[in-house]
C-alpha cells in the first residue's frame, strides 16, 4: 500500500482539487437529485415519495417526453457526423503547410471560442428569420425565402447548421492527430501511384481512428446536452410544433417553468442513462475499427 501511494502520490495531489470539489460540492446534489426522481417535489412543499411513479408516467403516458427524445436523437444523428466531417476537412486543409497557419487556425476556432452563448443564439435566430440576412441574400437571386425558424420542417436544420459552424474544437484535435501520421506512408503511396482518395481511406482514416473515436464520443455527449441554441431560437417553448423540443429544453421547462422538480430529476437521470448507453455502444464497437500504435506493432 505504501509503495502504491509513493508511486501515485503526485497524481493524487494534482487531482485533489477535483476530488475535494466533487465530494463536497457535486456528490451531495447528485445523490439528492436521485432521491428527488422518486418523489413529487415543487420546491414549495416537502418531497412526497412516489416510488417509480415519475418513471412510469414518463415511459407510458408522457408523449412530450418521447417527442423530446426523438428530436434530440435526430439532432445528434445529423449534427455529430456533419460537424466531424467539416472539422476533419478543414483540419486536412490546414495540414498542408499553409503560410500563416496560426491565423487560419484562430479564425476557424473563433466560433467555438464563442461557445453556446445567448448572443450567438439570438444572432442565429435573427439571421434565419423571415426578414433575416439569409432570406435577404436569397432575394438577390430572385428566390423567395421562407421562415426557417418558424417552419417545423426546417427549424432543426438551423440548429444543426449552428453546430457545424462551431467545429473549432474537434478541428484542432484532428489537426494534432494528422500531424502524428508518418509522412513516409504518403510518400510510399504516391510512389505506388495511389490516388489521394485511396490514401485517405487506406492511410488517413485508419491512422486517425483513435482521434475520430475520441471526437465522436465527446461530440455525441455534447450534442445530447445541447440547450442554449434550441432554447433561445424556440423562445424556450420548443416551437414550432415541438420541432425544437430538445430533451434539455423539456427538462428545463419541467423544472423551472412548471416546478415539477421531482419529475425533472427523473428526466435528468434518464438522460444520463441514455448518454451512458450510447457511450457504451461506441466503446463496444470501437474494437472493430479503432486500432492503436502498440496494437499495430
Amino acid at each position: 500500500m505504501q509503495r502504491f501511494l509513493r508511486r501515485n502520490a503526485a497524481g493524487y495531489i494534482f487531482l485533489s482539487p477535483w476530488i475535494v470539489g466533487f465530494l463536497f460540492l457535486a456528490l451531495g446534489p447528485i445523490l439528492f437529485s436521485l432521491y428527488l426522481s422518486f418523489t413529487r417535489y415543487d420546491m414549495m412543499t416537502p418531497p412526497q415519495w412516489l416510488g417509480l411513479g415519475n418513471y412510469e408516467y414518463m415511459f407510458t403516458r408522457d408523449r412530450r417526453f418521447w417527442r423530446a427524445l426523438s428530436v434530440t436523437i435526430e439532432y445528434v444523428a445529423l449534427a455529430v457526423p456533419l460537424r466531424l466531417a467539416v472539422a476533419l476537412g478543414v483540419a486536412m486543409l490546414l495540414d498542408k503547410g499553409l503560410r500563416s497557419i496560426g491565423v487560419y487556425r484562430a479564425i476557424f476556432y473563433l466560433p467555438s471560442l464563442l461557445g453556446a452563448s445567448i448572443a450567438i443564439a439570438i444572432l442565429w435566430r435573427e439571421m434565419f428569420g423571415l426578414e433575416g440576412v439569409v432570406n435577404q441574400f436569397l432575394a438577390l437571386f430572385g428566390i423567395q425565402g421562407i421562415g426557417w425558424i418558424t417552419s417545423p420542417s426546417t427549424s432543426i436544420y438551423t440548429v444543426v447548421l449552428l453546430a457545424m459552424w462551431q467545429f473549432g474544437s474537434p478541428m484542432l484535435i484532428f489537426l494534432a492527430g494528422l500531424r502524428n501520421i508518418p509522412r513516409d506512408l504518403y510518400e510510399a503511396a504516391e510512389i505506388d501511384g495511389t490516388s489521394k482518395l485511396r490514401q485517405f481511406f487506406r492511410i488517413t482514416l485508419p491512422m486517425l481512428a483513435p482521434v475520430v473515436f475520441f471526437n465522436l464520443v465527446l461530440q455525441t455527449i455534447e450534442a445530447f446536452k445541447t440547450f442554449t441554441s434550441a432554447f433561445i431560437i424556440s423562445h424556450g417553448t420548443g416551437a414550432p410544433a415541438d420541432s425544437l423540443l430538445f430533451y434539455t429544453v423539456y427538462l428545463f421547462n419541467e423544472a423551472f417553468k412548471f416546478f415539477r422538480m421531482g419529475y425533472a430529476s427523473a428526466l435528468a437521470w434518464v438522460l444520463l442513462l441514455i448518454i451512458g448507453v450510447f457511450t457504451a455502444i461506441a466503446f463496444t464497437t470501437s474494437k472493430y475499427w479503432v486500432h492503436y500504435e502498440n496494437e499495430r506493432d
